[in-house]
């Protein structure tokens, strides 16, 4: 008797488990309120940006103009963070890499000041707006993506949808689905999922010239994910491995700075060092 009173207990357990993790996932891919820890000191030609989705939603971002003018054409670098990511930080992040462009970083909707509730097909569906917002804004239609770990997606299903200069993406992962069975194998992911995103898909057939960046160490997302999106990247025109970095150091070592670097020179984009 005493073995079937365990199963039971471990069944209700487990029951329990999934289901606080089906609905507290919203919560746990996209955590709005870590995202405004830290607000960096924004340069002074940083300005703001505002446009509004089709649905009613608010979106705020962040133009921050570049160093000096250069004589070619006019170049915007638009990012898109990790999920903990905010457009300050951002914007300070990419203005830093390449000061002599232009850089534009929105809030994710959802993520404060920006309204609404985020969502995987929210992120998905505003990458197009805020495009389409800052081509009309900055006069410009020579625009290079920049993407990390979630916003790598965001940037790759963007190219799929508008036409970009070129992508920069770091720890891209294949899709979502494919992530969360990395990290919960004992789960039924299939059913349990309500936010998808399938990088893999978008990337293929795609025409823009990418620049991969990863870490050789992510523990958060697997190399073997990564490596997914770099045998569909059809026109992956460079590709680095940060060895002995892990997802969330990788930012602030020196080799990640010069990949960076090259990275947008490598896409036939005057280089900004």
């Amino acid at each position: 008797m005493w073995f079937f009173k365990l199963i039971f207990i471990l069944a209700v357990a487990y029951i329990a488990v999934v289901a606080v993790m089906y609905a507290a996932q919203t919560q746990m891919l996209f955590p709005t309120r870590l995202a405004t820890a830290g607000q960096p000191l924004l340069p002074a030609s940083a300005g703001r940006l505002e446009v509004e989705t089709p649905d009613g939603e608010h979106l705020q971002g962040v133009h921050v103009a570049p160093a000096q003018v250069l004589p070619e054409e006019r170049l915007v670098v638009l990012g898109f963070g990790g999920n903990a990511w905010n457009a300050e930080n951002l914007a300070a992040y990419l203005h830093g890499l390449y000061p002599d462009v232009e850089v534009v970083a929105f809030h994710y909707r959802g993520y404060r000041p920006s309204t609404g509730r985020p969502s995987a097909a929210a992120l998905l569906a505003d990458a197009s707006v805020v495009y389409d917002h800052v081509v009309a804004t900055l006069e410009t239609e020579r625009v290079v993506a920049v993407g990390f770990s979630i916003g790598a997606g965001v940037a790759i299903h963007l190219a799929s949808r508008r036409p970009l200069a070129g992508l920069i993406v770091v720890s891209p992962f294949d899709s979502l689905e494919a992530l969360a069975r990395e990290h919960y194998p004992w789960a039924p992911v299939g059913w349990l999922l309500r936010h998808h995103m399938s990088t893999v898909e978008d990337v293929r057939g795609l025409t823009t010239p990418i620049a991969l960046i990863a870490a050789g160490r992510d523990t958060v997302v697997p190399p073997r994910r990564t490596e997914a999106v770099r045998q569909a990247a059809p026109a992956l025109v460079f590709d680095r491995t940060i060895a002995f970095a892990d997802h969330n150091d990788l930012y602030g070592r020196p080799d990640f700075r010069m990949a960076m670097l090259e990275a947008l020179a490598r896409i036939n984009l005057p280089t900004t060092h």
